[in-house]
């Protein structure tokens, strides 16, 4: 959902909400429909007090869940720029083919894994660059230490990287379940016809809008708010962007050119396998 739209819902609800209010005003009693306006009051601040508390706890919710998506894209492409860095320590024809397979997987995640989450459609696909790094590192044999020890820290790596991976997937099915939903729309209904029955006739209009229009905005602005966290990658601004591994993916054809290596890339720019 882009800002624009955001925007647009907001004040859109805002005008409805307004305008109910502004009908309900003509057959009003002078001084609202409640005799004792400080009871009234009262309510309405266990109403929104209610909702306030339910509110922050599932923002703080859908908050953890987007920033753990973040920080999992960022750890998952630091892993990555580490394992280039440990397959030239593995035997030579072995370490080139390696490098250009971390290579397509971050090509991959960038190209192919990232508009499927955009889309919701990424479901539960693994990135197929992992599965040929396996069938890879599954050949190699090593003989001397520095060898050994590369291989060793190859396959804690790629644990890192897979959990890395895991963490920055689940943001993308969200964490807030539907049963908070209905709760949140509720409570939010109920606060708007309480606020109704404010009505007065014996108020301007002006100040009457304004009692129903910044209630329901500020409302309104919260929801889009969670539906924004709890779906990070929206594709429109503010959303998670796969800016680490694009800049890991820059950072290692530079670090090879430097040291003279070269990668064996069977992808084209996109991850795709090349035919």
């Amino acid at each position: 959902m882009s800002l624009l739209v955001a925007v647009l819902i907001v004040l859109g609800v805002s005008a409805v909400a307004i305008a109910a209010m502004l009908a309900v005003r003509r057959n009003a009693p002078d001084g609202s429909y409640f005799a004792d306006g400080d009871r009234a009051s009262g309510v309405f601040g266990v109403l929104a007090t209610g909702f306030s508390v339910l509110l922050g706890f599932i923002v703080f919710l859908a908050f953890s869940s987007y920033d753990a998506s973040r920080a999992g894209a960022e750890a998952e492409a630091l892993t990555l720029a580490q394992q280039v860095q440990t397959a030239q320590l593995l035997p030579r024809p072995v370490s080139a083919e390696l490098t250009g397979e971390l290579v397509c997987y971050g090509r991959y995640v960038v190209h192919a894994e990232w508009p499927r989450m955009e889309n919701d459609t990424i479901g539960n696909e693994i990135n197929p660059w992992g599965a040929e790094l396996f069938r890879t590192i599954d050949t190699v044999v090593p003989r001397t230490a520095t060898e050994e020890t590369a291989y060793a820290k190859w396959l804690d790596q790629t644990s890192d990287r897979e959990a890395a991976r895991s963490d920055r997937i689940h943001g993308a099915v969200g964490v807030i379940p539907v049963s908070l939903w209905v709760v949140l729309f509720f409570i939010a209904g109920l606060i708007f016809l309480y606020v109704l029955f404010f009505a007065d006739s014996g108020e301007r209009a002006v100040v009457q809008a304004l009692l129903m229009g910044s209630v329901v905005a500020a409302i309104t602005a919260m929801l889009l708010l969670l539906q924004f966290l709890d779906n990070p990658f929206h594709g429109s601004i503010g959303a998670l962007k796969p800016v680490a591994m694009e800049r890991t993916l820059d950072i290692v054809d530079d670090a090879l050119r430097a040291v003279g290596r070269t990668a064996a890339i069977s992808c084209d720019a996109t991850g795709t396998p090349a035919t």
